[in-house]
């Protein structure tokens, strides 16, 4: 199939994009848009031409498959078909419908005129994968939505409607979308419209740039990116782009944009966004599925559980308009869970995020119960009650009598066996673990649980389910913590250790927070209740009695020390103060255990704190990649980039491991191994860390054969 369809009728010449699903601006596509303008304008009966693409987006942009080869480069090269499109001697009009992205909106923006749908979505996405535009956008946006306007959007990387340009030269008709042929008829109307007026063509590199304060304006959005870039390059350097515009000729503004386009896309910081964007897609391809599995509907679900884990996956459901009924076993129980549920809503509502309207219409959505037998109807059934096996084998007990033959039984168990919760039951085919991450309303991260006896359409139903409620899905297999706890449980532990031999929780939570976490180990504990972490370290002394006891984080949480929810953990809280107060009882604390441990403190570098914890994190990572519990290794990052705070332009933990070099974490695994209070065997490497190291490869290479998996698959659990 041609790329672009090409048809004249009346004077005028339809370029019709058609590279599905989104019109990716690939090698095919460029070069058939030159191809067919060089047609369009050679002919004598042509007045004037119109590019159009789908109903779904006029371009994605860039077709960023072709980062790694040499197709995004080959001529014609983005930049150049922009530029045949301004020079073209004939009215080029834009005809922009869905999404206009990046490439795209260059592309738009390379054309003489713009019509377009007013619910067209627009944005210079390129900053999310450490770039920024680099066919004209940063010289050709500025000349026609001025400079706080162009700066606003290439800096941020957004998605606006087509609407909020109303009136600026960025687009000469903006048009309802009043049906299929609304933005054919306002292009073609307007088209004739230059005829008639014998208007002659307009070129945006011949307008100019203006700002009456331009020197401190552009000096505040350099602080204001500063601020919330948290280490990101394409932010700052997206605006230096941008100033080129100011005053400059086009072709200078654009040498600048052009030399800041290629020193970013050889940055480590793009090459870890780009990872990022893949791994996401790769996640949801999973081992045994395909697009002819088949799919249980769910158009209704029940949650056991209305506490902050019940409450958020309800509203989860909610805001997808997915009916969901909430079970609690006793009605002050219900009660508070849906006040909590009410004050979610409430508070969008006061920060203008959600209209009254919807939040009524949500909340509406979610029926409070205390009848197992409500839940009969549910075509999907998730757990969210206590940790704690003996709850939840009384709760999957009573699903198992309530629950309607085909419906799906999830548990949202953060460490505890699935296949043993499925074994509750007497359909174990039925049941998944669904971990949701607090609050499951708003993080994006959902591990899916594929026990041993999960049936294919099951799984198939999750993964399609997760997309469809705005959740990032990663399949794990059964394991103690499945990926993301079980490799936290090391990190914790080196935390833990450090303090022991001289560290203070501040120093460790800030050298980590400085290397781009969103939180360090201790921060993040308080948030999430260091109440959890010291129920699932009493089951492992249970389990494993030779195991260390960390008496230091036992001894903050038997003085009730919870964290931000007590006031007070490894650190205080205060009301009306939003930061971490270090807190001398703490000190106490960890001075009084290093004494009784007999261990002189020594001064750790942020470097070796840096190392430990996420080498520890790295080590777990190979073995469960070892074991089949994670597919792949991208899967790992994925679930570190989106439920864990892991820096997102570091590309995760394996994929950072891969950067500096698995041959340099073995060394200083070595290193750390060699500390005389190091616990023993936590620095014993993985057999495919060593494999893969030795072979001076990374773990973006394939490294768990499908043997491995499938029996990963049928429950293999770390001891």
């Amino acid at each position: 199939m041609k790329a672009v369809t090409y048809k004249s009728e009346s004077g005028l010449a339809w370029l019709s994009l058609d590279n599905p699903p989104l019109n990716a601006l690939s090698h095919a596509l460029r070069k058939a848009i030159v191809d067919e303008l060089d047609r369009a304008v050679a002919d004598p009966k042509v007045y004037a031409i119109i590019i159009i693409g789908g109903e779904r987006a006029f371009s994605s942009g860039a077709d960023i498959k072709e980062f790694s080869g040499g197709a995004f480069y080959a001529e014609p090269f983005l930049p150049a078909v922009c530029d045949a499109l301004e020079a073209a001697p004939k009215p080029v009009v834009a005809a922009i419908s869905g999404a206009c992205m990046g490439g795209g909106l260059e592309l738009a923006l390379g054309c003489h005129h713009r019509v377009a749908l007013a619910d067209a979505k627009i944005a210079f996405p390129e900053v999310k994968l450490g770039l920024i535009p680099g066919a004209g956008g940063t010289q050709r946006f500025p000349r026609l939505v001025g400079l706080e306007n162009a700066l606003n959007l290439v800096v941020s990387g957004a998605t606006v409607p087509a609407s909020m340009f109303k009136g600026s030269p960025l687009f000469d008709v903006l048009v309802e979308n009043t049906g299929a042929n609304a933005l054919r008829d306002a292009a073609r109307d307007f088209a004739s419209g230059l005829r008639k007026r014998d208007t002659p063509v307009r070129r945006v590199r011949d307008l100019r740039v203006k700002h009456p304060q331009a020197e401190a304006f552009l000096q505040f959005a350099k602080t204001g990116a500063a601020a919330v870039a948290r280490g990101m390059v394409a932010p700052l350097r997206a605006i230096d782009a941008v100033a080129a515009s100011l005053e400059n000729s086009f072709d200078k503004g654009m040498a600048v944009e052009r030399r800041i386009f290629t020193e970013l896309m050889a940055s480590p910081e793009s090459q870890a966004l780009r990872h990022a964007f893949f791994a996401e897609r790769a996640a949801s391809k999973v081992d045994g599925l395909g697009d002819k599995t088949p799919q249980r509907k769910i158009q209704q679900v029940a949650v056991i559980g209305a506490g902050t884990m019940g409450g958020g996956i309800a509203m989860t459901f909610a805001n997808a308009g997915i009916p969901v009924t909430v079970l609690e076993a006793k009605q002050e129980s219900l009660d508070r869970g849906m006040a909590g549920i009410r004050k979610v809503y409430e508070g969008s509502v006061t920060k203008k995020k959600l209209k009254p309207e919807d939040a009524q219409k949500r909340v509406a959505l979610i029926s409070p119960s205390l009848d197992y037998g409500a839940a009969s109807k549910a075509d999907l059934i998730i757990e969210a009650v206590f940790e704690d096996i003996e709850v939840k084998k009384a709760v999957f007990r009573e699903l198992d009598k309530v629950a309607r033959k085909g419906a799906i039984l999830a548990s949202n168990t953060s460490t505890l066996d699935v296949d043993k919760i499925a074994s509750f039951t007497k359909r174990p085919g039925d049941v998944l673990g669904l971990h949701f991450f607090s609050p499951a309303n708003i993080m994006r991260l959902l591990e899916v649980v594929r026990a041993g006896k999960t049936r294919p359409d099951v799984l198939a139903t999750a993964m399609s389910l997760a997309k469809r409620i705005g959740k990032t899905a990663v399949v794990s297999g059964v394991c103690d913590g499945f990926i993301g706890n079980r490799m936290l449980d090391p990190y914790a532990q080196q935390a833990l250790l450090m303090l022991e031999e001289g560290a203070s929780p501040q120093q460790v939570d800030k050298a980590i927070e400085t290397f781009g976490f969103a939180m360090g180990p201790f921060r993040m504990s308080d948030l999430a209740g260091n109440d959890i972490s010291w129920h699932i370290r009493k089951r492992h002394y249970a389990e494993h009695p030779q195991m260390r006891h960390m008496r230091i984080a036992d001894r903050v949480c038997e003085l009730g020390r919870f964290g931000q929810k007590t006031g007070s953990g490894w650190y205080r809280y205060e009301a009306g103060r939003r930061d971490a107060i270090p807190d001398p009882e703490v000190d106490r604390i960890i001075d009084e255990e290093r004494k009784a441990l007999k261990i002189k403190p020594r001064r750790i570098a942020d470097e070796e704190i840096v190392d430990r914890l996420l080498f520890a994190l790295v080590n777990e990572g190979a073995r469960i990649l070892e074991e089949g519990i994670a597919q792949r290794a991208s899967d790992i990052d994925v679930v570190y980039l989106t439920g864990y705070g892991f820096p997102v332009h570091r590309g995760g933990p394996m994929f950072h491991a891969s950067q500096v070099g698995l041959g340099h974490v073995l060394r200083r695994m070595r290193e750390f191994a060699a500390n005389p209070h190091a616990e023993p065997g936590s620095w014993k490497p993985a057999k495919l860390l060593v494999k893969l190291a030795a072979e001076g490869r990374g773990f973006d290479d394939p490294a768990a054969p499908a043997s491995r998996r499938k029996k990963a698959a049928k429950g293999k659990s770390r001891g």
